[in-house]
């Protein structure tokens, strides 16, 4: 390899981490400064660029997509996704939110330990971050004594909630997503709906 071609290649570089600078302060710009580092959802993110019409007209038209809320992948060992029937779509919005609301900040069945929170929340969609103890030896080996996080998104469509909780990090949660979501199915049927894992 010659002086010339490192030089050249050195150049090429520069070119295209000056390239990915622009894009990322373009992005920067769409979003809102900072903001754009912080979760938001497709919807939201969507309706700031394009305003609540066109967001709304981008996620009917998705190909393949039932829901904004998405799917796990195949054979996933970290998520859980479906959706659960309301007996009412009258009432399927404040019972959904009595159930969110109630699920327990200490866990329960040895999940969730570490609480639980509303990330975001409108009349038919709620994101959730729920977060482990960080008391376990997973926590401890393996993610420095921090509490793992998943993430719940509900999105509800007159008496249809799409779902998906998911780990943030990881290839198997041991059940913790499915645990979550047979809790919230249980409070759900006690509530009239068809909510099944």
């Amino acid at each position: 390899i010659s002086v010339t071609s490192g030089a050249a290649n050195r150049s090429t570089f520069r070119h295209l981490l000056s390239e990915m600078q622009r894009v990322v302060l373009a992005l920067l710009a769409l979003f809102g400064g900072a903001s754009a580092w912080t979760p938001v959802s497709r919807r939201a993110a969507l309706s700031k660029a394009f305003g609540a019409a066109g967001a709304a007209a981008a996620v009917v038209a998705a190909p393949g997509t039932a829901s904004a809320v998405g799917t796990c992948k195949k054979d996933s060992n970290n998520c859980i996704a479906g959706s659960f029937k309301a007996a009412s779509s009258a009432e399927a919005g404040a019972q959904l939110k009595s159930v969110l609301d109630a699920y327990p900040q200490a866990g329960q069945a040895d999940v969730d330990g570490g609480g639980w929170q509303f990330v975001s929340e409108s009349d038919s969609a709620y994101k959730l971050e729920f977060k482990s103890s960080g008391k376990g030896n997973m926590a401890k080996f393996f993610n420095g004594g921090k509490p793992f996080i998943d993430d719940l998104e509900i999105d509800l469509a007159g008496d249809t909630a799409n779902f998906k909780s998911a780990s943030r990090v990881g290839d198997s949660d041991f059940g913790v997503n499915k645990a979550r979501m047979s809790y919230i199915a249980k409070e759900l049927r006690a509530k009239g709906w068809d909510a099944k894992i």
